[in-house]
């Protein structure tokens, strides 16, 4: 099964797997909200996800597959290759993760490999995974620091997560202490810079 929001890709991706003799697309689908519904009709061997989806995203979706549909082994292909995605699709309990521009003879090997039981991870992602600080944020701090850098003010943020205003403004101001950071906005920068966001 193959879930790609992009139709080209989608298309050529299905083009490419067709072509082997032991292997067949048996569904595709462009929206993340569609995975769970196909994987139950079709019970794919090999799901490849895509992370950016629409709907849903594909990481959500992973984790929903692992517990509605076991027997589905789960391949991330995304152009979001970065060290906290793979962290999140392997705590999803993911079987692979490869980058978009992963050349075609190493997808159709990692799908079968996959198959077999086996896990497969873009070795560059794994070694930036390896080499990541790990954040000094608690998951709080993140997820205030996160909303702070979608537009949300601390009013907003409070409401969105069941704390006081006051709560809101005690994360920000520990989150930027923690970082080293100048102000907010200097916390956000670096909180992404290092993938922590």
């Amino acid at each position: 099964m193959l879930a790609e929001d992009t139709a080209i890709l989608r298309d050529t991706l299905v083009a490419v797997l067709d072509l082997e003799q032991d292997m067949q697309v048996v569904a595709q689908v462009s929206h993340g909200d569609q995975i769970l519904p196909a994987a139950r009709r079709w019970q794919p061997d090999v799901a490849i996800v895509d992370i950016d989806l629409p709907g849903q995203d594909g990481l959500t979706a992973a984790r929903q597959l692992g517990t509605d549909v076991p027997s589905c082994r789960v391949l991330i292909l995304t152009a979001l290759a970065q060290p906290a995605n793979l962290r999140t699709a392997l705590d999803a309990g993911v079987s692979g993760f490869l980058a978009k521009h992963t050349p075609a003879v190493d997808l159709i090997r990692a799908v079968r490999e996959i198959h077999r039981g086996a896990r497969v991870i873009d070795p560059a992602v794994a070694v930036a995974a390896l080499d990541a600080r790990p954040s000094p944020l608690t998951p709080r701090e993140t997820d205030v620091l996160r909303l702070h850098s979608e537009g949300f003010d601390p009013r907003e943020i409070a409401e969105r997560l069941f704390l006081t205003h006051g709560t809101v403004r005690n994360y920000l101001a520990s989150a930027t202490d923690k970082l080293n950071a100048r102000n907010r906005i200097h916390a956000i920068r670096i909180a992404t810079e290092n993938d922590w966001l």
